[in-house]
This record gives C-alpha cells, structure tokens and sequence, in this order.
C-alpha cells in the first residue's frame, strides 16, 4: 500500500516536467494511456472474463465509471491550473464528503467526532486560500482549487454508487469500472484535446503516468484491500499527500506557502484524528 501511494504521487512532478502538453491533452494521454494499460493487465489479471461482466455490468457499474472518468479529467486539468499541494490537499477532504453525500443519499448516521474534523479541516481549508485572495493569481489558483474539489466528490457519489448497489444485490468490480472511466475520459476529452502539442517526450511521461501511476496502482490496491482493513487503507493512503508535496518540492522546486502548509497541516491532522479515533471505536 505505501509503494501505492507512493506511485500515486508521482503525478504532480511529473506534470510539471511536460514540455507542450497543456490543460485537456493532458488529460486526454493520460486517460488514453491508462485504457490502453487495463486492457492488458485486466485479462490477465481476472482474465477475459472481466470484459464480459463490463457487458453486462449493469447501470451502477457504468455510473461508477463516469464518476471514475470525472476524477480523472478533474485532477489533471487542476494540476494544470494550480499547485501540487493545493489539489492533493483538497483531495484529501474526500472522506467528510464521502460522509455527508452517504448521510444525505443512503442515510449513513455521521459520529460526532467526523462532524468536529469536517469543521477542523473547513478552517484548513480557508486558511490555506484566504491569504491568496489579495493575490494577482488567487483567481486561478481559486478555479484551480474548484477543479480539483470535484474529484472528492466524484469519489463521494461513486462510493455511495458502490454501497447503494451492494444493498440492491449488485456487487461492483471497480477496476473494471477503471477502465470504463478511463474509456470515458479518453473519448470525452479527444475533441477538447486539439490541436495537440505534445513532443514525443510529453508523450512518454503521460504513458508513464497512465501506467504507472493509475494503472497499476488501481490492480494492486484491489489485492491490498483483501488483506488490510479499510481505516488502515485510508491512513496509509494519506501518504500520498506527504510524497507528493515532497516530490513536487524536490523534483519541480515547487515551493508551498506558509499558509498552505498551515491549512494543509490542518486538514491532513483532522483526516488522522478521525480514522484512528474511529479505528480505536471499531476495535
């Protein structure tokens, strides 16, 4: 799981070493390369088998994949928009979405404690943007922002597509779902795509990032999630944020703000506190 994260994480350096490739391309490779993975690592991995239950994978599995291709579009295009830093943090808000979208749709109750962490990380998350606001940028970090906060909650919906399915008897393979996202996203952002830019070394670095950093990952994370438990999975899925910050700061001199670290350190505490509160509940 921690070599997961730490593939995951890669997407922010990686980003910004592109040469031409800019907005929707981006988006377009990377998707495109990550299909182009699946289809390969899926047969053999579950074998041909899977493509059959996509057929026939019935609508939760196809709504499951548009939230996936969501995801998909929304990070890359903010990670074009903004900083590293701030689309990892404000990802990182995604299980107080999770929780609020599951107590509104499927009536999931919301401890107490989640209720305190979800306002601990708000105050994160307006410290780290309130002092851009006076700034020539803060509109585009803003919108940067706003990108990135759809890919919680597109998590948040297909989770609860995912919980609201199982209750109907419907049981989702996500990696399949993957793929369908991957397929989606591809062809949704080809049309936006033009007139492509990219050099052959940008192509390369997608092709990585499809592979790599989604592609693999997602296969190994289903074998994670067969031996560790879901808090232990979600801790160690925070790491992402630390290698990402970390490899964006090394590898692309990409320096955070005061305030962002202050208002991620917040958002980042409150995520920690919560999952071993209610690990230590569990138990």
């Amino acid at each position: 799981m921690i070599l997961i994260t730490l593939m995951w994480s890669i997407a922010g350096v990686v980003t910004r070493h592109l040469e031409s490739a800019r907005s929707f391309e981006v988006t377009f490779w990377r998707s495109f390369f990550t299909l182009l993975s699946l289809l390969v690592i899926l047969p053999l991995f579950q074998g041909r088998a899977v493509f059959s239950r996509i057929r026939h994978g019935g609508r939760f599995l196809w709504l499951s994949g548009v939230c996936w291709s969501i995801m998909f579009t929304a990070f890359m295009l903010a990670l074009t928009m903004t900083s590293v830093l701030n689309v990892l943090v404000t990802m990182a808000v995604g299980p107080f979405i999770t929780a609020l979208v599951a107590r509104v749709f499927i009536g999931h109750r919301i401890p107490a404690r989640t209720w305190v962490a979800i306002g601990v990380a708000g105050v994160g998350i307006v410290w780290m943007h309130g002092s851009q606001v006076s700034l020539d940028a803060s509109a585009g970090q803003l919108a940067g922002t706003l990108v990135a906060l759809l890919v919680p909650m597109a998590a948040a919906v297909n989770w609860t597509v995912v919980q609201r399915s199982q209750a109907h008897g419907e049981k989702i393979d996500l990696v399949p779902a993957v793929l369908v996202g991957a397929a989606i996203s591809s062809l949704l952002t080809l049309p936006l795509a033009f007139p492509f830019a990219a050099t052959p070394h940008d192509i390369g670095l997608l092709a990585l990032l499809g592979l790599v950093q989604l592609a693999i990952p997602c296969v190994l994370s289903v074998v994670c999630a067969r031996v560790l438990k879901a808090p232990e999975m979600s801790l160690l899925a925070l790491l992402e944020i630390i290698f990402g910050i970390l490899l964006a700061w090394v590898g692309a001199g990409e320096v955070p703000a005061a305030s962002v670290l202050t208002g991620g350190t917040l958002v980042i505490g409150a995520l920690v506190a919560n999952q071993l509160m209610g690990w230590r509940q569990r138990a």
